[in-house]
């Protein structure tokens, strides 16, 4: 008996995994099986090929490695937490929150490539996730919407006004507004459930935003 897979997706800065945990709360408080995960795995070896890249190690902006490769360090790291960390709980009928996804890398990687060419891009990320891995598609998407600005003061807090902090994709704002534009795509056309986080230039409270955010969840799941 599979589980469920809930994502939250969204741009970089946009509150994702303090609505992860807040959805992952409000589901063990109803008495449902449920773990939440988060991507990239920094605290694992799989990761090590995802942290080069995003310190610049094989060249300082983004697009100086192509969609196809980056995706392949994002799988792999998926990859190797199925196998050895969460796959079994999920296997056992266990609810999954993830703090990123497969969608991610239709988000980053789409903005490396020409809007003719996101279709195809995303027709392959996906059969090379969910049937050549063998990782399971999402049974829901909520996309946290947040205007690329916002964004942009949140993280500048995070790291408390250290630039140097931000990795080569935080640091980037050309390829985090393509990024914005790929995420609104993909959330169009992969059905995606998107959620207004931001009223005016300034972030909702995180408990308004959870409330929808549960909302849908539940009806994802049917509880």
């Amino acid at each position: 008996m599979r589980g469920r897979l809930l994502v939250l997706e969204g741009l970089d800065g946009s509150g994702k995994a303090t609505q992860a945990a807040l959805l992952a709360k409000a589901l063990a408080a109803a008495q449902l099986p449920v773990r939440q995960i988060s991507f990239p795995n920094y605290g694992s070896d799989s990761s090590a090929l995802v942290r080069m890249y995003l310190a610049g190690a094989f060249g300082e902006k983004p697009d100086d490695v192509n969609a196809y490769a980056a995706s392949s360090f994002f799988a792999v790291d998926r990859y190797a937490g199925y196998k050895a960390d969460w796959g079994p709980f999920y296997e056992g009928g266990g609810i999954l929150v993830a703090d990123r996804y497969t969608t991610s890398n239709g988000v980053h990687q789409c903005s490396k490539l020409p809007p003719e060419e996101w279709d195809g891009y995303l027709g392959w990320l996906f059969d090379y996730e969910y049937r050549l891995l063998g990782l399971p598609a999402p049974d829901g998407v909520i996309y946290l919407r947040v205007d690329p600005a916002v964004s942009q003061k949140l993280m500048t807090g995070r790291y408390h006004g250290d630039e140097s902090k931000k990795d080569i994709q935080e640091r980037d704002l050309e390829y985090l507004a393509r990024s914005r534009r790929a995420a609104e795509y993909c959330a169009a056309k992969l059905g995606w459930q998107a959620v207004e986080c931001a009223a005016g230039g300034v972030m909702r409270p995180p408990e308004a935003i959870a409330a929808e955010v549960l909302a849908l969840a539940r009806g994802v799941l049917e509880v």
